[in-house]
């Protein structure tokens, strides 16, 4: 009651203050604005000037430039860039649509115990991702008796060595990813389905409007900002992506850099080869990367366009 009794006097005094009301909206965003500058904004800028510096050991560190960057222009590297967008693309293109159709059938009136379907979905979210990569670097071993394989030749398919090809390796990784991200995409359309008027659809159905037409004149739109919200977290997700592929290899460096990501690569340069200048030169251009792409295809579903 004191401590009350005092904060609201203090309020009062600060209130009958001239200065207050200009200074209370910068006060407002002052946290904010604090916690930016300490963990976005300074470890940003010290990861562009220790991009253009040569560390070597525990000696003093040397400015060299660009060539950090310059020295990106590597087979390595560009194969890291190749493994990181194709297992991006692939993620992208099966955990959009499909969260996105299985939300809508389970959000159907017609939907028999949706509650359990939106929950078992959920599920893998809650596993930890130790334990899912140690599961999924076993069932895609290379042995004739691991579980892929076993399916597999149940229809007569030979073993696949999984982890040791460019393509077997990229369907384990995407599958991996799919089985742990799906059910919260699959929540994302959920939650964004129950915003959709019922309206929107009475008025379509008396208008002779058939489901599919329903679906795309009124669901779709109505998920137009999910939608986009999903594909921008997945690019995200995609180029960040390090521990699925880790836990399966045991390690950043993968066969023949088969499965080797961007940031796979930047680990194995910092904390493997102690070339901390390089790491951060290539951090650099993960990020910048990410930002094209990302503005790119926001710009493409018109979200810097002006509402009319």
């Amino acid at each position: 009651m004191i401590v009350g009794s005092l904060l609201f006097r203090v309020r009062g005094l600060l209130e009958r203050t001239v200065f207050l009301p200009k200074a209370a909206p910068y006060i407002l965003v002052l946290p904010f604005l604090v916690s930016f500058c300490m963990f976005f904004l300074f470890p940003l800028v010290s990861s562009v000037q220790m991009s253009m510096m040569k560390y070597e050991g525990f000696t003093e560190s040397v400015f060299v430039g660009l060539d950090n960057y310059k020295a990106l222009w590597n087979p390595r590297f560009f194969e890291a860039i190749r493994v990181t967008m194709t297992y991006t693309f692939c993620t992208i293109a099966i955990l959009v649509p499909v969260p996105l159709f299985l939300a809508v059938l389970i959000n159907s009136k017609s939907c028999i115990a949706s509650t359990f379907f939106k929950s078992a979905y959920f599920i893998p979210q809650l596993t930890s991702v130790i334990v899912a990569g140690i599961f999924f670097r076993y069932a895609f071993s290379d042995t004739p008796t691991a579980l892929i394989n076993t399916i597999a030749g149940f229809f007569g398919a030979d073993p696949v060595l999984w982890l040791k090809e460019k393509l077997p390796v990229m369907v384990a990784m995407v599958t991996l990813c799919v089985w742990r991200w799906f059910g919260v995409n699959l929540v994302y359309f959920l939650s964004s389905m129950q915003g959709i008027s019922p309206e929107l659809y009475e008025a379509a159905a008396i208008d002779g409007a058939s489901a599919w037409r329903q679906f795309l004149h009124v669901t779709l739109p109505g998920l137009k900002p999910t939608i986009i919200y999903v594909i921008t977290i997945s690019v995200y997700g995609g180029f960040a992506m390090f521990s699925e592929s880790y836990i399966l290899f045991s390690s950043s460096r993968t066969p023949g850099d088969i499965a080797g990501t961007m940031v796979g690569y930047i680990y194995q340069m910092a904390f493997v080869e102690a070339r901390l200048g390089f790491a951060a030169a290539a951090g650099i251009v993960l990020l910048v990367l990410v930002l094209v792409i990302n503005i790119a295809q926001l710009n493409l579903f018109g979200m810097f366009k002006k509402e009319e």
